[in-house]
């Protein structure tokens, strides 16, 4: 139960998007697609007003489909939920920079298992806090909408999205890293198209792209997306 994680243009679609009264015909949906991995965020209710996902719930979803974990953990205290992830077997896990006092700590513990590990910032959460963790980061996750607030009526993207991916993909790049850049919030098509490949590599898709009645048509839409993006690309970049 592996992917390669350096893939170009990376669709990640959030399984909070889908039924969650039926979350193992959701994961067949989207392994049905030929897409590898499905996004899950758990939250403790109290870093952000929502909590969509137990435990206890994605223990018993992972024995139900190969598809790769990605999890953004949202909390205010993330011990707990780490560990039980880890045991559960996730193959990404990131969480909130800003309620993680052992930032490096935390890298350090998730990667020794094998995990790829990550930190995720609120939308107004500047990159200078990556200044020295940048380096232990298989990925950061850039929040394009407040986290836990997106069934919020009216909420958007933030205005300087764009300017934040690019200032970071400017970070990584003189830093000589490998480090992935994942973005979710408001995601869209037009996201998609204008970032991939060169800017962002994991795309969290929600309800900008999927439909919770008919998934599988907005599924099969980022699907050709996708292969038609990869399609551009010059010969010996990575087009699985």
């Amino acid at each position: 139960m592996d992917i390669a994680w350096e893939k170009s243009c990376l669709i990640v679609p959030s399984l909070i998007t889908f039924d969650l009264s039926n979350l193992e015909r959701a994961t067949e949906v989207i392994a049905a697609s030929g897409l590898d991995a499905v996004h899950l965020d758990v939250i403790d209710g109290h870093f952000s007003p929502s909590m969509p996902l137990g435990i206890e719930t994605i223990a018993h979803l992972r024995r139900k489909t190969d598809l790769v974990f990605d999890v953004h953990v949202m909390a205010t205290r993330h011990d707990y939920f780490i560990d039980a992830l880890l045991d559960i077997g996730v193959q990404q896990l990131t969480f909130q920079i800003e309620s993680e006092p052992h930032v490096d700590r935390m890298l350090n513990h998730i990667r020794s298992t094998g995990v790829r590990a990550g930190v995720a910032l609120k939308p107004s959460t500047p990159l200078s806090t990556l200044e020295f963790v940048l380096e232990r980061c298989d990925t950061v996750l850039l929040m394009l909408t407040n986290p836990g607030y997106a069934g919020v009526r009216g909420e958007t993207q933030v205005p300087y999205a764009e300017r934040k991916i690019l200032a970071l993909r400017a970070m990584i790049e003189q830093q000589g890293l490998a480090t992935a850049i994942e973005i979710d919030g408001r995601v869209s098509k037009g996201n998609i198209s204008r970032f991939a490949p060169a800017a962002v590599d994991m795309f969290v898709a929600g309800s900008m792209c999927i439909s919770r009645d008919s998934p599988a048509t907005g599924l099969s839409e980022l699907v050709e997306l996708r292969r038609a993006l990869l399609a551009t690309l010059p010969s010996g970049i990575n087009r699985q």
